[in-house]
């Protein structure tokens, strides 16, 4: 069978079917020529970025922070102790010359109050010569571990003296010296908690010792134990 124009029906449908050109914008649609760029943050003119130096300086700055709080405060003077060891121990001398208990604890608290001299001037010296500032990451969280007992043992004091109760004074102070020592100096090298332990183990055996034994007590806790545990840091972590 043949059309008007020659061609038979299955070829003209087979030429309408596969071979008609179809406009292009029927089959995808055109891609703009740009892209649009996302909105850019309200900004002002006068507005500028961080200089380098800066964000260089905060960086150095959480670097040292980050080492301060890894870091062991080596600033605990061995022979400084060895120094409070041996005033100890002449204060214990003196204390048992002492007619009532109100002359024995003013010899204690001259005491008390060297032996913090001695501490801090030998600690200030030894983080001089080592380049470390005394009151460093490491250092404060030190003093602040260590200020907590021996404020609790002061007050302590007062209320056992007025109690009348001064026979458990010396274990009192050797069991709350010994915590602070042991809290603050997880922060120091490992010597300085085992010091602290001592010191209450020591204290609790006073607490249950005889009366006349307190003297003593404190004589073998901050005289003997300071020298000891001095010289063992004097030796290893330089004076």
């Amino acid at each position: 069978m043949r059309t008007r124009a020659g061609f038979p029906v299955r070829n003209r449908l087979y030429v309408t079917k596969y071979l008609t050109r179809i406009p292009p914008h029927v089959i995808i649609r055109v891609m703009p020529t740009t892209l649009v760029a996302p909105a850019a943050p309200n900004r002002s003119e006068h507005d500028e970025p961080p200089a380098l130096h800066e964000r260089a300086m905060d960086n150095l700055r959480y670097i040292r922070e980050t080492m301060e709080r890894a870091s062991a405060f080596t600033g605990i003077s061995g022979w400084g102790q060895v120094a409070i060891g041996v005033t100890a121990l002449a204060a214990a001398l003196l204390a048992a010359q002492q007619p009532t208990v109100r002359s024995w604890l003013a010899v204690w608290f001259v005491e008390a109050l060297f032996s913090l001299l001695i501490a801090g001037w030998s600690m200030d010296r030894k983080a001089r010569a080592v380049r470390m500032p005394l009151f460093s990451g490491p250092g404060r969280k030190v003093a602040f571990s260590l200020s907590p007992p021996l404020f609790a043992g002061a007050l302590l004091t007062a209320v056992l003296y007025r109690a009348k109760l001064t026979n458990a004074i010396p274990g009192v102070w050797l069991l709350l010296y010994g915590t602070g020592v042991v809290t603050g100096g997880m922060f120091s090298v490992s010597i300085v908690p085992v010091m602290g332990l001592c010191f209450m183990t020591l204290g609790a055996a006073a607490l249950f010792a005889p009366a006349f034994m307190a003297n003593w007590f404190l004589a073998l806790g901050f005289g003997v134990l300071h020298i000891t545990f001095g010289i063992v840091i004097a030796r290893r972590y330089g004076g």
